[in-house]
């Protein structure tokens, strides 16, 4: 069982966390290419409130003047991640897995799969749904019935020589009105919805944490050291 070092951030602006992302990224490549690998961290965190735009992502799914960012207390960033245009904010819990995958012998597909996966049992010991969605990735709820679809988990990687960093953001306690500014990943029709939303009431933040790291270890095979 791979040995992965688990990091809790708290709560930390987006930018600060890219970087130390690509710190702690740099730090596992050069361990490979060194060929001394490392399994990788998985690191825990909660941002203020910001708006990401993946690299293929279209700037038009932001719906709002950026001068309005002041206003709403919010700052917005371009990254290196896939996906298109989410929201950070308080009440969500963002992990970032920097994985070497080669370590766990999974391929870049199945590794967004797995990290589903870990998602979906996190939220079935709540008796929330979630599933696998073949339209788009993420974690999602009620796809039977397309027009009521509602993601609940987003997640947007970037990979380079089957080192992974940023990672996947669940809504628990989530403000969703800030989910209003943009098209969230590129849809204009699909809803977005949080733990809280759908349960009716406020749930233990660092309960559903130990938990997303339980089933992160399981589907992995991983075993997490502070």
């Amino acid at each position: 069982m791979e040995k992965v070092k688990y990091i809790d951030l708290k709560n930390i602006e987006y930018k600060e966390a890219w970087d130390y992302q690509e710190t702690r990224f740099n730090e596992v490549m050069q361990a490979k290419l060194n060929k001394s690998p490392m399994a990788g961290y998985l690191l825990f965190c909660e941002h203020p409130h910001v708006f990401t735009l993946g690299k293929s992502g279209e700037e038009e799914n932001f719906l709002i003047h950026k001068e309005f960012l002041e206003q709403i207390n919010a700052t917005y960033f371009q990254t290196n991640r896939g996906g298109d245009i989410t929201y950070h904010g308080p009440g969500q819990i963002v992990g970032y897995p920097i994985l070497d995958l080669d370590q766990f012998r999974v391929a870049l597909k199945d590794y967004i799969y797995k990290l589903e996966e870990a998602i979906i049992r996190t939220i079935a010991e709540y008796g929330i749904k979630g599933h696998h969605y073949k339209e788009a990735i993420g974690v999602w709820l009620d796809t039977d019935t397309p027009n009521n679809a509602r993601k609940i988990c987003a997640i947007g990687v970037k990979a380079s020589r089957f080192v992974t960093m940023h990672g996947f953001a669940l809504n628990v306690n989530t403000k969703l009105n800030y989910f209003t500014y943009i098209n969230p990943c590129g849809f204009k029709d699909k809803g977005v919805t949080s733990m809280q939303k759908e349960l009716g009431y406020e749930l233990n933040f660092d309960e559903v944490k130990e938990k997303i790291k339980f089933h992160l270890a399981q589907v992995f095979g991983m075993e997490l050291v502070e």
